[in-house]
């Protein structure tokens, strides 16, 4: 139970399906006085508040179990070292994977409950033997799969989605409404929860030592300085300030970062497309597909940012250096703004095969971006 109205109604919905439900609000901070400002963050006393008000609506007890320590070392913490290595995270994969269906599930199986049962939009559905597979939620512009990618198969056994098949977040609203929920009109959160103010940069630089170092561009020429490479991401358009000009005046992108010499390369936006990804820490949700094992190639779709459009693909799993598997990806279309430390999600139809975090990236184009 976040305190939201997704989760609110989820778990109405799971109450009304007949299962025995229990609500728990977990607290992933220790800082009492975090109160959330309108849709930013997300976890806070407030959000505890509202939780039990729900739940005080449908009858069922309500629990809050303290993760923040865990919270600390396995996405805090994880975020700050994957900046500090130069690489760009998604703490909502983090939390998913290591909190929410691992922490809370081992927890909640410990304690002798079936499922962790969430507001998330995605869809859990049986193949003719009985296994599990993650899909892509009725609504698409509220998918919620890409942040779910992480969830392996014994995982996928005991989750839960009772949001899987609603249209539209317009009818969970009206829905809440109908049942008494005072979060209905509760905005959605967004940004980083442990961020609530959205200055990502400005909290990286309290805990990430800066130092000064040069801005090149794509050809090597020093073109500006920054206060800390750590707090770029590739992409980025703003915040720059060079101080020299591109010769074609158009505006020039952050194409790479490079933590070991505290340089930040910087080009033209067309350098940003890469059709080669590389990924390691491969996981699937569910049982893999045949080929994943073969080492053949596969058709998918991959998609890189929870609210990014799937491009089409082709992959193959391979031996990495140290022996684990690694996901070689040939974009038919190039993205852009491709970052190493993201997220990619492999799709085939709306069925989510598995994920892996971006090692490496290649530019057909240019071929600096060596990740």
């Amino acid at each position: 139970m976040s305190g939201g109205v997704d989760s609110a109604v989820a778990a109405a919905r799971a109450v009304e399906a007949g299962h025995d439900v229990v609500g728990v609000h977990l607290a992933l901070s220790r800082m009492p006085g975090t109160l959330r400002t309108g849709s930013r963050g997300c976890c806070t006393i407030e959000d505890s508040r509202d939780a039990w008000r729900a739940c005080d609506v449908l009858g069922i007890p309500y629990y809050v179990w303290d993760f923040s320590e865990r919270f600390k070392e396995d996405v805090v913490e994880d975020f700050v070292a994957e900046y500090a290595a130069g690489r760009t995270p998604n703490p909502c994969m983090r939390c998913n994977e290591r909190i929410k269906f691992a922490a809370l599930l081992e927890k909640a199986l410990a304690l002798g409950f079936d499922a962790v049962c969430t507001g998330h939009y995605a869809k859990v559905i049986e193949d003719a033997d009985g296994n599990r597979e993650l899909h892509r939620a009725a609504d698409w512009a509220k998918d919620q799969s890409y942040v779910l990618g992480v969830l392996t198969h014994e995982q996928l056994k005991h989750s839960l989605f009772p949001l899987a098949d609603t249209p539209s977040k317009a009818e969970v609203r009206a829905e809440a409404e109908r049942r008494g929920l005072s979060v209905a009109n509760k905005p959605d959160s967004h940004d980083i929860c442990f961020i609530p103010d959205g200055d990502t940069r400005g909290w990286l630089s309290e805990r990430i030592e800066m130092a000064d170092g040069e801005i090149l561009d794509h050809e090597g020429t020093v073109v500006g300085t920054h206060p800390g490479a750590h707090a770029f991401t590739v992409g980025q358009r703003k915040g720059l300030r060079l101080g020299r000009p591109a010769p074609d005046g158009k505006p020039r992108f952050v194409l790479e970062i490079r933590p070991k010499d505290n340089t930040v390369v910087v080009g033209p936006q067309e350098l940003l497309a890469v059709d080669v990804l590389r990924g390691i820490k491969v996981s699937w949700a569910g049982l893999p597909i045949p080929a994943a094992g073969s080492g053949e190639e596969f058709d998918c779709m991959v998609q890189v940012r929870a609210h990014g459009d799937p491009v089409p693909a082709r992959a193959r799993v391979e031996a990495g250096a140290d022996g684990r598997p690694e996901l070689a990806v040939s974009l038919v279309e190039p993205l852009r703004g491709v970052a190493p430390g993201q997220t990619m999600v492999l799709y085939q139809g709306t069925r989510v095969l598995g994920q892996a975090t971006i090692d490496s990236t290649r530019s057909a184009a240019w071929q600096g971006a060596a990740g």
